[in-house]
């Protein structure tokens, strides 16, 4: 089993938070799971890097060659697959994994998060979406996505798909009994209500 860990190349200023992408990245490791990540050898990516390396797991990485050409890339790791686009590296990630954790990280994070999440809702995949919500991180962002389904622009059980741990068991737990459920598209839905 693999997991796509999506996280910033910034260590942002809290120090709490890269010890909870290696704590995270520690457990996977220690539970015999891959990590599928960006390839990056700085921030939060270097962090979960290094620790499930310390700790004997599998690290593959995938990067744009821009990036790489930068010296951003981790060279140590399992595998480092070096592609050509954004788009080519999040599909690989996608390709490569079995579930996807995001950790604290900006815009680039928030993109992966929110494709990985899109694709699950439109049954482009069955995987399990999760979010490590080390010291409430991510708890603004889960304010307004219970605001979006409020307002009517995501389905109840579609806001449920992404699933939320405190701690990495609790979060790993919850991906492993992960069950996308069948909710259709808003399309059939519009037309079941005649609109």
């Amino acid at each position: 089993m693999r997991i796509a860990i999506y996280c910033g190349s910034s260590s942002g200023q809290d120090p709490t938070l890269a010890a909870a992408a290696a704590g995270m990245a520690d457990c996977l490791a220690r539970a015999g799971i891959g990590i599928v990540y960006g390839g990056g050898r700085v921030g939060l990516m270097g962090a979960v890097a290094d620790a499930a390396l310390a700790a004997g797991g599998e690290v593959i990485g995938v990067i744009p060659q821009s990036l790489m050409d930068k010296e951003l890339g981790h060279t140590g790791v399992t595998e480092l697959h070096v592609v050509g686009s954004m788009h080519e590296r999040k599909q690989l990630m996608v390709d490569l994994s079995d579930a996807f954790i995001a950790l604290p990280g900006g815009y680039g994070t928030m993109d992966e998060l929110f494709e990985t999440l899109t694709w699950l809702q439109l049954g482009f995949h069955e995987k399990p979406v999760g979010l490590l919500n080390a010291g409430g991180f991510f708890d603004p962002l889960l304010d307004f996505l219970d605001g979006v389904r409020d307002a009517g622009f995501l389905l109840g059980g579609h806001r449920d798909c992404l699933l939320v741990g405190a701690s990495p068991g609790e979060l790993l737990a919850r991906l492993r009994d992960f069950r996308r459920p069948e909710l259709g598209k808003w399309i059939e839905r519009l037309a079941a209500a005649g609109r």
